[in-house]
Order: C-alpha cells, then sequence, then structure tokens
C-alpha cells in the first residue's frame, strides 16, 4: 500500500506552479488522489493543497526525502509549505469551562472515528467534566485560574502542550480569556467557538440580550485564535433561523447544537490540512 501525503503551499501566484509542483511528485512515481487550488487576485497569493500517494519499496521516497528534494522548488517560487504524512494523527489539547456540548461532541466524534485525531489531555478550569474524559479514557488537567495566577496557570499548558506534542489546542467553550503572549504562542494551531448573532451581543447571558432584542437568526464562528479576541481567521460559521415563539432557553439549545457542529467541522478541516492563512482570512479546501 502507498504512503499518502498531503502538500499544502501558499506563495505570489505566477505562471507554472502547478505544472512545477506536478511534475515533482510525478518524477518520483507519486500519483495525485485530488487537487484544489486558488488564486487570490486580490492579494496576489496562490493556494495549492494536493493528497498524493508515494510508492513503497526500496527505491522509494521516504519522508525526508520528499521534503528535501522539494527545498529547491519552495525556494524558487517563493513558498509557504508543508509536507503532512496522513499516516500521523494529529494530537489535539481540548480545553472546557462549564459548559461541555462542544466537547461531549468532540469526544463522540473522536471515539466513533468521524474525527481522525488523537485526544491525549484535555485542559479544564473546573472539574466538571472529569468523569465524561474518565469514561473515554483521557486525562483532564485541573488548572483553575485566577487574575494572580493566569501566568503561572499558562506556563503549566504550554508545559503540557509540549509534553504531549500538541497539534492543535481547542477552546470547546473554554471561558477564559488567553494572554496576548500565549496567542502569539499558539498562532495558526489553536481555534475557538462563539456565538455570532446579529447584531452581535457580548458579555453576559448573549442568548438571553438576544431574545430582549427579538433575533431572527442566530449562529456560530470557529476561527483561529489571536489576541484580538473573537476576531481571529474565520474557518467556519453557520446561522439557523429562530422566531418569536421561541424563549431564550430555546434560542440557547439551538446555540448550543449549533456551536458543536460549526466546532468539530473547523477542526476537522484543520486536521486534514485544508485551511490556509490569507493575511486576516482563511481560504478553506472543502
Amino acid at each position: 500500500m502507498a504512503s499518502e501525503y498531503v502538500l499544502a503551499i501558499s506563495c505570489p501566484d505566477t505562471i507554472g506552479i502547478v505544472a512545477a509542483v506536478s511534475g515533482f511528485l510525478a518524477t518520483r512515481g507519486c500519483n495525485i488522489v485530488d487537487s484544489a487550488q486558488y488564486g487570490d487576485r486580490q492579494s496576489g497569493a496562490f493556494f495549492l493543497r494536493i493528497h498524493f500517494a508515494a510508492p513503497q519499496g526500496g527505491d522509494a521516497p521516504g519522508d525526508d526525502d520528499l521534503a528535501r528534494g522539494f527545498v529547491p522548488l519552495g525556494e524558487r517560487f517563493s513558498m509557504r509549505w508543508a509536507l503532512h504524512d496522513l499516516a500521523r494523527k494529529p494530537r489535539l489539547l481540548v480545553m472546557v469551562s462549564r459548559a461541555g456540548h462542544c466537547l461531549n461532541d468532540l469526544l463522540y466524534r473522536y471515539r466513533t472515528g468521524g474525527l481522525d485525531v488523537e485526544i491525549p489531555a484535555i485542559v479544564s478550569n473546573h472539574a466538571d467534566f472529569e468523569g465524561l474524559a474518565a469514561w473515554h479514557g483521557i486525562p483532564v488537567h485541573h488548572l483553575p485560574v485566577t487574575p494572580q495566577t493566569r501566568v503561572r496557570q499558562e506556563a503549566q499548558l504550554l508545559e503540557i502542550v509540549e509534553r504531549e506534542r500538541i497539534d492543535l489546542v481547542v477552546l470547546a467553550r473554554y471561558m477564559q480569556v488567553l494572554s496576548p503572549g500565549l496567542c502569539e504562542l499558539l498562532g495558526g494551531r489553536c481555534i475557538n467557538i462563539h456565538h455570532s448573532f446579529l447584531p452581535s451581543f457580548k458579555g453576559a447571558k448573549p442568548y438571553a440580550q438576544a431574545f430582549a432584542r427579538g433575533v431572527k437568526l442566530i449562529g456560530a464562528t470557529a476561527h483561529y485564535v489571536t489576541s484580538d479576541l473573537d476576531e481571529g481567521p474565520i474557518i467556519e460559521q453557520e446561522v439557523a433561523r429562530v422566531d418569536h415563539t421561541q424563549t431564550a432557553d430555546d434560542l440557547a439549545a439551538v446555540g448550543r447544537d449549533i456551536e458543536s457542529v460549526v466546532l468539530a467541522r473547523a477542526v476537522r478541516y484543520h486536521v486534514e490540512h485544508r485551511v490556509m492563512l490569507n493575511g486576516a482570512k482563511t481560504v478553506v479546501f472543502r
């Protein structure tokens, strides 16, 4: 059976990129399984995701051979690129506070194979979900946080990230603001989920605020975390219609369902290497 990889590339748009990359793979006996590309006329950037199969055997190129061989091509086109071995499952750290719907959804998808990842640890500033995590066989690290202990708590968090070789941190309704320094260290590998209202309601009890204003659309947004609160590059969004017959609790229930689905989609797109940063936006190859 062939080894399978994803090659993710972003670079200035110019003639010959696809031909050069395809030729590189062909000369090494690799077969393209699927390919997606996008040229952004506004920014002048080009994005390419290629899923390919590499032959196995004595003369077949390995991970290091492919990566080393691609370096001159990457330099020629000023590429930012990454080669991902699909045999290696990305490792997730899930963080949660007291709302468990997103955590429960992610764990169910993980347990049933709908999310092809490893989850070696869960971090929470509360102890509410130790039983749920234990049922899934995942250790919970209880890291309470106050303004006085935030620096020490974030240092403990980073120790877990390094020790467990975490590829992606998922804030599954983790109701604490990460420090700017931590946001920078986790840049491009930390995803958050939050409600999306038109108009937007921030602060406590957003669904009660939305109910009081009689909103007709509610939804959720999953995005990469930056130091600008809830304003990082958007990965996925969804909305649902509501009406005057629904209570604030009804709206919150609809919101929980949407948040769970949107976060799961965003995580899947990321771990399948379908998301590329394009300035303050993202390109998502579905």
